[in-house]
């Protein structure tokens, strides 16, 4: 696959069927989902195996938005998720393929993403300092301990 290759690991302080629904619900991507900077619209989510996604990133000093979309290739609940995306721009062409694996653990869940066929355009750093971003927000979202 060509592009670059990016790969995460975390331990979050959450149960895997809060991360695995963060991935999949849109109003919670709107909230972590953008790297600083950015705010982001899902214009659609259908998360079934087959279904397909669209959103946008709105560079907010800017004004410059980007977007992209694609479709959900395995969902295994509270496990794994994996989809492909490409970007409508033609300046970057392919399609990306992520995989996102959760492991319950003593602790919380491990989360390992890979992110393959990341566009040349993309420098791998930028990729990674947006990740890091978007996993921060995450965490954020899912470790949050609100009293019923």
């Amino acid at each position: 696959m060509p592009g670059n290759t990016i790969r995460f690991h975390r331990v979050l302080r959450a149960k895997p069927e809060r991360i695995y629904r963060a991935f999949l619900d849109a109003d919670a991507m709107v909230k972590w989902f953008p790297p600083n900077g950015f705010t982001c619209k899902i214009h659609r989510l259908d998360a079934k195996i087959g279904g397909t996604y669209e959103a946008s990133f709105k560079n907010f000093a800017t004004g410059e938005t980007h977007s992209f979309g694609g479709q959900y290739l395995e969902l295994v609940p509270n496990e794994r998720i994996s989809y492909t995306g490409r970007f409508d721009d033609p300046n970057m062409p392919g399609e990306m393929h992520t995989t996102v694996f959760l492991k319950p653990v003593s602790v919380g869940t491990e989360l390992e993403i890979m992110q393959e066929g990341v566009p040349e355009a993309i420098p791998p750093e930028a990729c990674y300092l947006g990740w890091q971003d978007s996993l921060a927000l995450l965490a954020k979202l899912v470790e949050a301990q609100i009293p019923e």
